[in-house]
């Protein structure tokens, strides 16, 4: 017998509001039917980090939902996971997100620049980086539309403490903050 699954823009639809109401946003729903079972894959981010209890309750709710659509087999897989950290930083929501991190930015004009996500205000990132003589922590504004390609780096080694607390300062939006 052949299974049906619903279309990536169905599974969106339909699981859009139970995420929204757990705080998080639907970034993408891959379905497999290639595979056995088949695979429903559902990516989600939100401004919480989402840990083993929040997969299992948005699991949970997602599955039920699923069930309940007319014609579709319960032999599936569904897999609900966050981006993961090689997801590129495409838009200011990722940068909010990713607040503290160390990232990785290749910039409009070819340079690269390392250094830990701060806030953002606007339009512009607060990027803590190493000052000029690298001795000391800095705070550099950065226009997102200079930013060509921004990944997050994976760190083995606790951050300093000052270079976090300059990630973690709110400034407001129009300090003129910056290097």
């Amino acid at each position: 017998m052949a299974t049906w699954l619903p279309s990536q823009t169905e599974v969106i639809e339909l699981l859009d509001a139970e995420f929204a109401r757990a705080g998080y946003e639907i970034e993408d729903v891959v379905v497999d039917a290639r595979v056995r079972p088949p695979r429903i894959t559902v990516i989600a981010d939100g401004d919480t980090a989402l840990d083993l209890d929040a997969i299992a309750a948005l699991s949970h709710s997602a599955s039920t939902l699923l069930d309940a659509v007319n014609g579709i087999e319960n032999r599936y897989v569904l897999e609900v996971s966050s981006p993961g950290v090689d997801r590129p930083l495409t838009s200011e929501k990722h940068f909010r997100r990713a607040r503290g991190r160390k990232v990785e930015l290749v910039m409009a004009d070819g340079t690269q620049v390392m250094g830990r996500v701060g806030e953002m205000c606007g339009d512009t990132l607060m990027l803590v980086v190493r000052d000029d003589r690298g001795r000391d922590w800095a705070v550099r504004a950065v226009a997102l539309n200079e930013i060509v390609k921004a990944v997050v780096q994976v760190e083995f080694s606790p951050p300093a403490k000052r270079e976090l607390e300059l990630a973690t300062v709110d400034r407001g939006a129009g300090t003129g903050v910056g290097t």
